[in-house]
């Protein structure tokens, strides 16, 4: 026999970093509180297709014992019960299952469920008879859904010819099913967190100095005032030019302070839009390593380098949208900061911006403003006309006013041009303020009808994220073709393996995801798959991309009973484990199962239920059984296992014959 290789699997693969998370907000396993027997029932159906096989074994047994039997429960109840496992495997289960077949009636007729419950238990009698073509016929002929459950849970459940035929039913459909359901176009989407709806920045509201209101009433006054003393005058003196100057005067104003007004607000409001172009003057100290802002900074670099306009020079790029990169990204921060958004729920949208810069960029409108924003021949007109109409109406009425008072006179003109300036300064900046937040709103409408556009894209883009069930199956499917594999690689017939044991535990660098109550799925997966021989353990470590089912072996190991000193499990049930595999002569083989099970908890949701849930989901309990077995009994655990089982079976068997015949 081969002697025993060990390894420290720690060294290679217990580096475990966390690239993304969600948790998403599907209803598969809420369970309420008065939850009815048929309600517990169907959850425990959801998690035994999840091969969560104990906690759909609870719930499946606790609807059973509140009245909900039928032929469906019953066939569910024995799926749950043998799901995973040789008959040898049971143990003390089988009393229970003895207890099960007692309950049954005779079952003749029925509709397709019944028809399954017959098929399973003749699986059971299988072992003592020779019916293996009646039982692949009857098999055959059931309907698909009660077909596929019967080969998919109980692939390993007997031994000899039929176990090999069940097997190679199992693995074909394994094959069939790994990429099923457009996986590799789906299954990204799972571990994508859902996004955050849009937000745009509140328009400011107005906002003007105390001391401009101040100028611009008393401005404004003074003017009135003086320009009042100055019509008396010229009235006084009763000469025609000095009062058409004076009238000439008040409409050359007038049209000075229309097109001045224009003027300023196109101006200042270019300057604004200017600035968010403008590339920063000092460097930004950059935010806390692992923070929200960091991770956003991370994005808008990230996207800003792959999303480089047609015929542009990545490093032109980037020079020259620094500004707005930075603009955005400051945006960004500040929407979604406040309420503990995780970076990745935002993503798409610094994707949309960025994508947006880019599509304006290649379209030459990114400074579209400058041209909005140009001055209009009318504008200039009004504001360059109104002051040269000024200006001639002043030539005739200056003097006329000052002849006719010569010290009250100067004095009222020179006030009433000091008032002008004053009074249209401040004037300027007031309006120009209101006419900022009605163009501000006006944007932000544009603004939000964009981000909503491109966040329904989005949305429709995930909305056929696989279930949590699809997530498990086509796990299942990756499984059964490993262990395939691993049995034609040592020349093993199925019904070679005394028994099947698996930890799927997280590879370097994953993402993850799960629904509430569920159990964490992740991208990227270390699973140790051992095979119980007659001749000692066959253990294969693989690492498998979840994403496209590739994998690589990462070793074999080959060790004897015997050579199994102790196996254990450190760390609390809600925070990270650590499977430990003790070989007399070797190194501890350790690997880190499960990560802390407390972040992401929801408030209806147990932490303690959730780490059992990824525990049963990762096959370290029954692993963890059939070891503990080995390391405390050697090769006489496989003995005793078999004799135990062949003892009960046969009591077993005939219960069975009088249901089915």
């Amino acid at each position: 026999m081969t002697a025993p290789i060990t390894t420290n699997i720690a060294q290679d693969g217990a580096q475990v970093g966390v690239q993304a998370q969600a948790i998403h907000g599907d209803v598969y396993y809420q369970l309420p509180p008065n939850a009815s027997p048929e309600h517990k029932f169907r959850v425990g159906v959801r998690y035994l297709d999840a091969r969560v096989r104990d906690r759909a074994r609870q719930l499946i047994e606790e609807a059973a014992a509140e009245g909900y039997v039928t032929d469906e429960v019953q066939f569910h109840r024995l799926l749950a019960l043998l799901s995973g496992r040789t008959l040898r495997q049971l143990g003390e289960d089988f009393d229970h299952l003895s207890a099960i077949c007692d309950s049954f009636p005779h079952l003749d007729g029925g509709d397709e469920w019944r028809a399954g419950l017959r098929a399973v238990l003749r699986l059971l009698n299988s072992l003592n008879t020779a019916e293996t073509e009646l039982v692949i016929k009857e098999l055959d002929e059931l309907e698909r859904t009660q077909r596929d459950k019967i080969v998919d849970h109980l692939g390993v459940l007997l031994d000899g010819p039929m176990e090999d035929q069940m097997w190679q039913r199992s693995a074909k459909r394994a094959s069939a099913g790994r990429l099923a359901g457009d996986r590799a176009g789906r299954i990204w989407k799972f571990f994508h967190p859902s996004p955050v709806p849009p937000r745009v920045l509140p328009v400011e509201p107005a906002s003007t100095p105390l001391g401009v209101w101040v100028r611009a009433v008393v401005g404004a006054a003074a003017f009135v005032l003086a320009a009042g003393k100055i019509a008396a005058l010229l009235l006084h003196r009763g000469e025609l030019p000095s009062i058409l100057g004076y009238l000439a005067c008040v409409a050359g104003l007038a049209a000075f302070a229309v097109g001045g007004v224009d003027r300023h607000f196109r101006q200042a409001r270019r300057r604004a839009m200017e600035s968010t172009f403008t590339p920063p003057r000092q460097r930004r100290a950059e935010a806390p390593a692992g923070g929200f802002a960091r991770k956003v900074d991370r994005y808008f670099d990230d996207y800003f380098r792959r999303y480089v306009p047609r015929d542009t020079d990545r490093s032109h790029w980037l020079t020259q949208t620094a500004g707005i990169r930075r603009h955005l990204r400051d945006e960004v921060v500040e929407l979604y900061r406040e309420d503990r958004v995780g970076a990745e729920r935002i993503a798409w949208l610094i994707r949309h911006l960025v994508s947006d810069v880019r599509q304006r960029w290649e379209q030459d409108t990114l400074m579209a403003h400058r041209v909005e924003l140009r001055v209009p021949f009318t504008t200039t007109v009004l504001h360059l006309g109104g002051l040269a109409v000024l200006a001639a109406g002043a030539f005739w009425m200056v003097p006329a006013a000052v002849l006719t008072a010569p010290l009250a006179g100067t004095a009222w003109v020179l006030l009433a041009a000091a008032a002008a300036v004053i009074e249209a300064r401040a004037c300027f900046r007031i309006v120009a303020e209101r006419r900022r937040v009605a163009a501000d709103e006006v944007e932000r409408a544009r603004q939000l009808a964009a981000r909503r556009g491109a966040f329904d894209r989005w949305q429709q883009r995930l909305s056929d994220k696989p279930s949590d069930a699809e997530m498990a199956s086509w796990l299942e499917c990756d499984r059964k073709i490993l262990v395939n594999a691993a049995m034609r690689h040592y020349r093993l017939r199925p019904s070679q393996v005394i028994a099947q044991a698996f930890i799927e535990a997280p590879a370097r660098s994953y993402q993850r995801a799960r629904v509430p109550h569920g159990p964490w799925r992740y991208s990227r997966y270390r699973l140790l798959l051992f095979l119980l021989t007659d001749d000692g353990v066959r253990q294969v470590n693989i690492d498998l991309d979840f994403k496209d089912g590739g994998y690589r072996t990462m070793q074999r190991l080959n060790y004897r009973f015997d050579a199994v000193a102790a196996v254990r499990i450190d760390g609390p049930e809600t925070q990270q484990q650590t499977f430990e595999l003790t070989l007399f002569n070797g190194e501890p083989i350790s690997v880190r199962v499960t990560e802390s099970i407390t972040d992401g908890v929801q408030p209806d949701e147990d932490a303690l239920m959730l780490a059992k849930v990824s525990l049963d989901a990762s096959g370290l309990v029954h692993t963890l059984n059939v070891l503990e077995g080995i390391a405390a009994e050697g090769k006489e655990w496989v003995r005793h296992q078999r004799q135990r089982a062949d003892d009960r079976l046969a009591g077993l068997t005939a219960t069975i014959k009088d249901l089915i015949d």
